[in-house]
Order: C-alpha cells, then structure tokens, then sequence
C-alpha cells in the first residue's frame, strides 16, 4: 500500500467497504456498494481511504463467498498488516468506473442537486437516494429542516440537468404531505 497525494474524493466513486478481515493471511471481506459485486476481478487496485489518508492498494487476488468480495492486495501477507484498516471505504477513480448506459448516473453525481418542482418551486436539496428494489427514492432535505421522499418514477422525475445540478419534479397529489418526515 502506498499513500497517494495526487487523488482528490471528488474524483473518486465507493465500490466497497472493508467490513472484516478473512482468515490470518491479509485477506478482507468487503461489503459492495456496487451494482455487481463481480466488479471487484476487474480492477487492477483501489483507494483505501484510512483515518491516515488514501491509500493506492494493489488488487493480487479477489474471490466471492456470499454477497461479498474477498480480496487480497499485494504486500499484505497477515492480518496484523490489515486489520487496522476495518471500517475504511475503497474507491476508484473516474476513469476506472463502469461505463453507464443512457440514462444512468452515479448517485453521488445527484447528492446535493437542487429539486425544483414543474411550477417552479424550490423544495430543497438531495441529501441522499435510497435503492429499493423497485426504483430509486430521493431523500430530499427541505429548508424547514424536513424531509420529503421523492420516488424517482417518470411520472415524478421529469428531467436532470447534471451541468446545472438540478432535478425538475412534478409532485403527484398528496406526495408533500404523505411521506414527509421530522428530520
């Protein structure tokens, strides 16, 4: 592992967390935030953001067991060399990122964007996108202090201008006061 100056967060997308160690000789278990966590055999290294700084690890082997990725960087041979680690994100950059389809993004390009309504409403700001299964929620922070969520449906969701950062809405009846929420 070797710390890297030259990579801002800004630059980087989470693929993972390291949520345990495996077995006695380095390997970790992590836990994706990817949508396949087969990912992992594509990548050549990570970043480990630690509480020291981010780290440039070099991916030596990768193998599954579960909805985890058990992986193993190259110069970390005991557990004693990695476990300190636990808790650390792994990320990539940009450029190592899986290319999207029309119509995709990544979620943390959406955090933060402004939510205006079709009459041309602020309501507030993304704070965070919950994945259901069924479709995305946007969690939307208003400047009451509360929180709306806004199914990402194309009868809700009518248009992103990720340049401007701003999502246009249109909000069925009911949607503000049926599932807005205290913060």
């Amino acid at each position: 592992m070797e710390r890297e100056k030259h990579i801002s967060m800004e630059d980087c997308l989470r693929v993972g967390t390291f949520v345990n160690t495996h077995g006695v000789r380095g390997e970790i278990k992590v836990y994706p935030h990817t949508d396949d966590v087969n990912r992992f055999s594509d990548l050549e290294y990570v970043y480990m953001d630690t509480k020291e700084g981010l780290y440039k690890c070099e991916i030596s082997t990768v193998r599954y067991f579960k909805n985890m990725a058990i992986v193993k960087f190259r110069g970390i041979d005991n557990i004693n060399e990695i476990e300190k680690y636990k808790g650390s994100d792994l990320y990539v950059t940009r450029e190592q990122a899986v290319p999207l389809a029309e119509n995709e993004y990544f979620i943390c390009d959406i955090i933060g964007a402004e939510v205006v309504s079709d009459e041309g409403v602020t309501i507030g700001r993304v704070k965070d996108v919950m994945q259901t299964g069924a479709n995305d929620v946007y969690v939307v922070g208003m400047e009451s202090g509360e929180e709306i969520l806004i199914p990402v449906i194309p009868q809700c969701v009518l248009e992103i201008d990720f340049e401007k950062k701003i999502v246009h809405v249109h909000l069925l009846d009911g949607l503000m006061d049926m599932n807005r929420k205290k913060k």
